[in-house]
């Protein structure tokens, strides 16, 4: 059903590869997103929520710097650790708080000097715009639908994203003590695709603003296309909704190999939840980005 248009759409949908520290952990943590190319100029279009996490890598790291420094200043004073306390409240981290973020986009473009990344005010949106860049490296863009009409409850369609980091070129360094990337181990991530139906439209002050589907997006396909078996684009995955199905069983016995147990089970029905279409266009629109688009043959 959706092999061909799987196809296009693998030409300008992307990986975005995460390594992050976080401040109680000495562990190294991958993690994926995704974005796809809206034109042949460099402009993409990924999940406001991936964004940010771009956006702040540098001021995450800048503050963590700076408490070190201060942290610094009391190493050899006895009140250290309330020293250390005071200056977790002042920097705001916290146990679980990332302290460096590195990203590494892949088979986008070469060579980029810059970036220009645009939010959405309400949406989990944003655009991306790569600059001064040596050449492309994906083929083609994306073909939005035209008639948003198409976009109704039961129809079959498809995402695309990357959700399961396998990519091992990392490492924590001793000497700068800092995580960092390297030219060994795997550097990719493979795609995988999910399909389902809509389900529901999802509105916002009496506008339509999003698209249910009836099965999850998983985490790393954020900021994946929604697609049709042409590979024409209805929306953009952003994130998933966990409905309670209220069919709770609550120390009910069953038997388990031959034995008899209590077991609690309170099920939820996981849903994915994707930006429409219009909401997309109309975003690039505003910005003046060239988009193109199509109708289902």
């Amino acid at each position: 059903m959706f092999v061909d248009a799987i196809e296009k759409i693998d030409q300008f949908t992307r990986p975005v590869h995460f390594i992050i520290r976080y401040y109680a952990g000495s562990d190294i943590v991958p993690g994926t997103a995704t974005l796809f190319f809206v034109n042949e100029d460099g402009f993409a279009v990924t999940c406001r929520h991936v964004a940010r996490q771009i956006l702040h890598a540098n001021s995450i790291y800048e503050n963590y710097l700076k408490f070190k420094g201060e942290l610094r200043k009391f190493e050899k004073d006895p009140g250290l650790a309330t020293q250390r306390n005071l200056l977790e409240t002042k920097y705001k981290i916290a146990s679980d708080s990332p302290i460096r973020i590195l990203f590494n986009f892949i088979h986008c473009v070469s060579a980029y000097k810059g970036l220009t990344i645009h939010l959405h005010p309400t949406q989990d949106l944003a655009i991306i715009q790569f600059r001064n860049y040596e050449s492309k490296q994906y083929q083609s863009h994306a073909r939005f639908l035209k008639d948003s009409r198409m976009v109704k409850q039961g129809r079959y369609l498809c995402r695309l994203g990357y959700p399961f980091p396998e990519f091992t070129n990392y490492r924590y360094n001793k000497h700068t003590g800092d995580i960092e990337w390297t030219t060994e181990g795997k550097i990719k991530t493979p795609s995988f695709p999910i399909d389902g139906i809509i389900t529901r439209h999802i509105g916002d002050n009496s506008e339509v603003v999003g698209i249910e589907m009836s099965t999850p997006g998983l985490r790393g396909q954020s900021g994946g296309p929604l697609f049709d078996q042409n590979g024409i684009i209805y929306g953009m995955q952003s994130s998933t909704r966990h409905l309670h199905l209220g069919f709770d069983q609550v120390n009910r016995e069953v038997t388990i190999d031959g034995h008899r147990k209590r077991v609690s089970n309170y099920p939820f029905l996981n849903v994915g939840q994707c930006v429409h279409v219009d909401v997309i266009k109309q975003f690039l629109k505003e910005k003046h980005i060239r988009y193109y688009e199509a109708d289902p043959a």
